[in-house]
């Protein structure tokens, strides 16, 4: 996974990530947060089998366990952490702490 391309983005307020997760569903993927500032991608991407008659004369995608981990800047707002998976990205919305 360390290599999955990744835009982060900054809004005024909020940081967005969008992470290429092709063929999973959300349900394969965890979305957390460590230490007050870690933002942490895990999940695990399994083997299709194959479908009756199918033979795989190539495989290119990784299957296994992978995580991912991006240090969230010190105004982010861990609380207000959603994610969507949708057509093979996962999009992951930091709110950010509202100034003082």
């Amino acid at each position: 996974m360390a290599l999955t391309p990744t835009d982060v983005k900054e809004y005024p307020n909020s940081y967005m990530f969008d992470i290429g997760m092709p063929s999973l569903k959300s349900g394969d993927i965890k979305v957390s947060v460590e230490d007050e500032n870690v933002l942490v991608i895990s999940g695990e991407r399994k083997q299709e089998e194959a479908k009756e008659g199918e033979k795989c004369v190539r495989i290119e995608r990784r299957v296994g366990k992978f995580m991912r981990k991006f240090v969230l800047p010190e105004n982010e707002n861990t609380d207000k952490v959603s994610a969507v998976c949708q057509d093979g990205v996962l999009t992951v919305i930091v709110e950010k702490l509202s100034p003082p």
